[in-house]
């Protein structure tokens, strides 16, 4: 189907103006922070994490091991509250490596490549190629292997192309995947008997291996970053360096002495495991991904000890892959790279871990939609965090303004080069995501203190909605929209309408 976009649903309502004044009244983009930095260009250093929810010592949460991350945010800027435009990978990835949103790209599942959408976009690599840089992908940067060709100065390297990071090393789990076809086929000839089908599992949810790290592929790629690395500082010559690591995508992979610095008995449960109340049909997912492991209930919840193991795995992958981004940012440094070096450390969505009674991404939900922002740069006063509402789409003129580049006219955020000079300014007004439902588009605004959710037809009429109040109710875990006063859903439903031109720096 094709969806009606906010810009086509005002054009019919006639508030096309209304909304390119809205626009207008934003005031000046953010300012330039001196332009190029240094004598040299500065070169850029693009660092993707899977599945990473802002749940690391940063962003105050002591429960997860993260000193590298931690060490990073440190000598720049935490943005604290970032969204992408989308919590599933290749619509998120697709948004921010071409500065549009969703509803430009028209990506919003897994099936569709950037180049087969938007042929003609000039991508954020493809604007540091054009401008002579030496763009090089390794690891998971696009959901498609092969995206985007003409944006980097080399294929994309997935390394032995386990680009989804699923390799299995564990005794025990090569003994289940090969035991899965025989189990698979009797479970087939049972749903065939009763005229349905069955998908066929493709391993355990986790596993901890004694293994080196360089074992699975997070190891591996963070070996061929350091190696770009020193080719890069032998040549001179300015590089756009993208780094995707998968973890702590599933399944929860890592190397066992990640798994030994979280005991099980010291994993704590979530304390909002229901549904909010109020919550619409379109609110929450199954969780399909997760369930397509072995070991992982076909339907209904997971029991109390798998949860902790999977919170368990997932602490441990992000701790693993923490320690990858280490050795990276070390070798930047050992080469003396860093002056003039931009490093931004991004995560492509948040993801559940039991709140809700539900796991994985693929909602319009906080947990999903905000994700980590980290930047440091050149000229970037260290230790700053900022609270203003920012999005990926944001990324891509960010990082341009930072390199002395001109972004393209088709980017739809804005440079947060404004938040990096002044982190206490006030910023955006709301930050927009959005996420299907079969025929259904939900469509969420955050606010300073609301997250409101509209979910329309293919005509753009309201099919349900959600009001969450994050000053009383930081969880989400009550839909507030029938107790709340008509005078305020009114002012939210309007800035909703004009959409994502009206969120612009204040």
């Amino acid at each position: 189907m094709k969806y009606l976009t906010r810009r086509e649903f005002m054009s019919v309502l006639g508030k096309g103006a209304a909304a390119a004044a809205v626009w207008s009244a934003g005031g000046p983009a953010a300012r330039a922070a001196g332009g190029k930095v240094g004598a040299k260009r500065p070169n850029v250093l693009f660092i993707a994490v899977d599945d990473l929810r802002p749940q690391l010592g940063c962003y105050g949460h002591k429960e997860i091991i993260s000193p590298n991350i931690d060490r990073l945010a440190a000598s720049g800027i935490r943005l604290d509250r970032a969204y992408c435009q989308q919590a599933i990978c290749a619509a998120s990835r697709s948004s921010l490596l071409s500065g549009c949103r969703p509803d430009t790209t028209k990506i919003y599942d897994l099936s569709h490549p950037l180049r087969q959408m938007m042929p003609d976009i000039v991508s954020l690599p493809q604007l540091f190629r054009n401008n002579g840089y030496t763009t090089i992908s390794l690891g998971k940067i696009y959901h498609h292997r092969d995206d985007d060709l003409v944006g980097w100065s080399e294929k994309p390297d997935y390394e032995r192309g386990a680009w989804k990071g699923r390799g299995y090393l564990a005794p025990e789990s090569i003994e289940d995947i090969q035991a899965a076809p025989a189990k698979a086929k009797a479970v087939q000839g049972k749903a065939a008997a009763k005229g349905g089908a069955a998908k066929m599992g493709q391993g355990p949810a986790f596993e901890g291996p004694d293994v080196p790290d360089n074992a699975y592929a997070d190891g591996i790629i963070s070996d061929n970053a350091i190696a770009r690395l020193r080719k890069f500082a032998a040549a001179g010559e300015p590089f756009f360096l993208a780094v995707g690591f998968y973890k702590p995508h599933l399944p929860f992979n890592a190397p066992k002495k990640y798994w030994d610095m979280y005991p099980t008995e010291k994993i704590r449960l979530p304390e909002n495991d229901k549904p909010p109340t109020g919550a619409t049909r379109f609110t929450l997912a199954d969780w399909g991904e997760l369930r397509q492991y072995t070991g992982i209930p076909k339907a209904g919840p997971c029991s109390e000890e798998l949860t902790r193991q999977l919170i368990r795995g997932y602490c441990a992958c992000v701790t693993y892959t923490d320690a990858m981004i280490g050795r990276v940012i070390d070798e930047l440094d050992r080469l003396k790279l860093r002056d003039n070096t931009v490093i931004v450390l991004w995560g492509d969505h948040g993801w559940k871990l039991g709140e809700y009674g539900c796991w994985c991404k693929h909602t319009n939900v906080e947990l999903d939609t905000r994700a980590p922002l980290i930047l440091a740069a050149p000229g970037v006063k260290s230790g700053q965090v900022s609270t203003g509402l920012c999005e990926f789409v944001d990324i891509y003129p960010t990082l341009a303004e930072l390199c002395g580049l001109e972004a393209p006219k088709t980017c739809e955020g804005v440079s947060l080069v404004g938040l990096l000079t002044d982190p206490s300014r006030a910023w955006k007004s709301a930050a927009f995501s959005q996420y299907p439902r079969g025929n259904v588009m939900g469509y969420t605004m955050r606010t300073d203190r609301w997250r409101y959710t509209r979910w329309v037809g293919k005509n753009f009429e309201t099919v349900a909605e959600e009001l969450y109040d994050h000053r009383a109710d930081p969880g989400e875990n009550h839909n507030v929209l029938a107790k709340t006063d008509q005078a305020v859903l009114k002012t939210l439903r309007s800035q909703a309408d004009a959409g994502w031109q009206a969120a612009r720096p204040r």
